[in-house]
Order: C-alpha cells, then sequence, then structure tokens
C-alpha cells in the first residue's frame, strides 16, 4: 500500500471576525435581556473572536453545503481547473442544512467542475471531521484513491439564535463558583463559530513545499460504556436515555428547545479528558512514543478552561507535555465542531515553523457519547 499525505490545506471562514461585544448583536437577548452568565463563560472559555454565516438580522449569508465548498475551492488558488482532478469528497459536519439530502451531496451539488466522483457523509459531532479524513486516508493508501479531499465544516450560529431558547433562569451564582455549569445551553451559544477547513490527499508529497505524511489514525468510542452527554434533536430521560425528537408533538418541539443543543455538564466535566487521555497514552505506549517524541500537540478543545485540566491530567499520569508544543486557535475562531481540527492544523501548516522531520499529534474529543480520534503525522 502506498503511503499517504496531506499537500494541502485550505479554510473558509464567513464575514468578519465578531468581537466579544458583538455576540448579542448577533443572536439576540433570551426574553429580551443581556445574558447573565455570557462574560463568566467567556472568561473561562477565554475565544475572544469567532465567525457566523449570518448577519445582525440573522439571515443567512452562506450555507454549510456552501462554505464546505468554498474551503475545497481554496485548495487550488493557483489552478483552479485541478479540481476536476478530484476522485473522492468525504465531506463531515454535525451541523447538516437538512436532513436529506446528505451533507457531502450538497457539497458536491456546489462544485459542478467536479466529475461524477464518490461521495461520503460522517455524521456526528467533532470527530465527524476526523472521520471524513480517514476515510479518505484509506481510500488513497488502498490505491483506489489518487486525489481526494476530506473536509469539516459547521453553521451554528442560525441554531443559537435567542428565538431558538425557551425563557431560562442563569445561574449566576452556581457559575461563579463553579464554571463547568456553564456548559449548557448558554454556554453553547458563546462558544460555537461557523466555518470550514479542507485536505488534498494525494497518494505522493508535493513536489515543491512541504507535506504531511499520514504515520497512523486511531479512533474509538465508549459508548457501549457511556449514556449521552452531548444531543440536540433529543430530550434526556432520568434514566441517561435519548428520547428522539420524533416522539414528541409539533408543538412540544419548539416550547421544550428540543432541537437546540444541550449538554449533560456535569457528565462533561467528570468523563471527557480523562477517558480520552487514558485511552491516547495506552496508544502512545504500544507505539512507543513519548512526550519527547513529537514536536506538536494538536488538540481540539472547546475551552481553554479544559486545556488545563488535560495539561494537569497529563502530568499526573507522568506524561507531561511541554507548553510550548501545545497549539491551537481556538481563541481567534472559536469551537467549529468538526471543522477545528482542518482549521488548528491549516495555521500551523502555513506559519512557517515546520521543519521536516517533525512529528504533529492531532487529538479530537466528541463528548456526544465520548468519542476520540488521534492522529500522529510528520513533516516531509
Amino acid at each position: 500500500m502506498s503511503e499517504v499525505y496531506i499537500t494541502r490545506i485550505a479554510k473558509f471562514l464567513p464575514n468578519a471576525p465578531i468581537q466579544n461585544e458583538e455576540l448579542e448583536q448577533y443572536l439576540g437577548y433570551i426574553n429580551g435581556k443581556p445574558s447573565k452568565s455570557k462574560s463568566i463563560v467567556l472568561r473561562n472559555n477565554r475565544i475572544k473572536t469567532r465567525y457566523y454565516a449570518l448577519d445582525k438580522n440573522g439571515k443567512s449569508t452562506h450555507s454549510n453545503a456552501e462554505m464546505a465548498a468554498l474551503a475545497i475551492r481554496n485548495l487550488f488558488p493557483e489552478n483552479p481547473g485541478e479540481i476536476a482532478e478530484v476522485d473522492l469528497l468525504s465531506c463531515a459536519t454535525s451541523s447538516p442544512d437538512q436532513l436529506m439530502p446528505s451533507h457531502a451531496s450538497m457539497v458536491h451539488g456546489y462544485l459542478p467542475d467536479t466529475d461524477h466522483v464518490e461521495v461520503v457523509s460522517p455524521a456526528g459531532v467533532c470527530c465527524a471531521g476526523m472521520h471524513a479524513f480517514k476515510y479518505a486516508y484509506m481510500s488513497v493508501k488502498l490505491g483506489e484513491r489518487a486525489k481526494a479531499v476530506s473536509s469539516g465544516s459547521e453553521k451554528f450560529s442560525i441554531s443559537l439564535r435567542s428565538e431558538q431558547f425557551e425563557d431560562e433562569v442563569q445561574k449566576l451564582i452556581q457559575l461563579e463558583q463553579n464554571p463547568i455549569l456553564a456548559f449548557d445551553k448558554d454556554f453553547l451559544r458563546w462558544m460555537l463559530s461557523d466555518g470550514a477547513g479542507a485536505f488534498l490527499i494525494e497518494n505522493k508529497p508535493n513536489p515543491q513545499g512541504l507535506s504531511l505524511r499520514v504515520d497512523w489514525i486511531h479512533g474509538f468510542s465508549f459508548a457501549n460504556t457511556e449514556e449521552p452527554c452531548m444531543y440536540m434533536g433529543a430530550e434526556k430521560l432520568p434514566d441517561g436515555t435519548l428520547k428522539s425528537y420524533k416522539d414528541f408533538p409539533m408543538d412540544a418541539l419548539l416550547s421544550g428547545s428540543v432541537l437546540s443543543i444541550k449538554q449533560d455538564v456535569r457528565l462533561l466535566n467528570e468523563k471527557i479528558y480523562a477517558l480520552g487521555i487514558d485511552k491516547m497514552l495506552d496508544i502512545f505506549r504500544k507505539n512507543g512514543i513519548g512526550p519527547q517524541d513529537f514536536h506538536y500537540f494538536l488538540p481540539h478543545l472547546s475551552s481553554y478552561y479544559f486545556q488545563d485540566k488535560m495539561a494537569a491530567y497529563l502530568k499526573e499520569k507522568g506524561f507531561e507535555i511541554p507548553a510550548e508544543k501545545w497549539f491551537t486557535n481556538l481563541g481567534t475562531v472559536g469551537n467549529i465542531g468538526s471543522a477545528s481540527i482542518y482549521l488548528i492544523l491549516e495555521e500551523l501548516f502555513y506559519s512557517g515553523r515546520l521543519k521536516k522531520g517533525e512529528k504533529i499529534i492531532l487529538g479530537v474529543p466528541e463528548s456526544s457519547r465520548f468519542s476520540y480520534v488521534y492522529s500522529m503525522l510528520t513533516v516531509v
């Protein structure tokens, strides 16, 4: 089987970056009042700017599929016609524009200058972008494809508008005492962002410039032992199971905010980093990898609150990763779910910092029912 390389990375971020003080101008006020928890949540997640594919009137400027297509087109800035050589589109999202057709089919529809290629639509939440990447990687490695594209894209903003939420009480005192309690629907309003990223994946490296050889990709799920933590289009019952939106009458879908994104905050705080890091360390041990064996650690973070927790947990486990090896752009682009790891790697790839022979670890956790994907890349 051939080696596999990421030869180009591209992104698309809609409109101008939005400052923290502008957020409610775009998302509106719940019950006509400014959020009491916003400043607390922002202080803990430390996000400074993010992007929305809508204007201040709540009108969409781009669809999710359109943003993915624009990121893919940005893979070919010098020769736009080269897109006709792409033989696979593997497009992930957790916020598709519709239930049917599939997300990748809609992305393909925005790319009429491609051929009649294979399309695949990995679903899920943050790990979906890595699943799309792995499908493209395996297709090239098996020799079935030579010029594959994977992408991750999200359009969360329209779901965060104030009219999507019921009138909920802000627990300001509890938020001050324990920031993790801010991880509810209101928390998500001050974290999630819109945008798209894409990889070009080939069986040979760039003739000029750098490429990233894919050494391995490992994913795993804890859904067999853990109950749902983050969910949308459902309501969590006392026994930990989910009641589907299909089982609610139409009026209850709106009055109960069944279609909005929710988080079981206590479960998140208890499980998210411990489960994923323990499994990551197991993978590293099996591959003979220590902190000295890689140069950059790129974690997808929902909040810098968790970076501090992760760093402390790694140190406790005897696997301390020096601060200078951590790389993320959460503070400037926000959390774009399945697209985040694409945006983080894109920024590092074009930063001028990488040197041939250096190794990069990608780490993506997903809190929906606790899934994780890790990958090692080598700069060539």
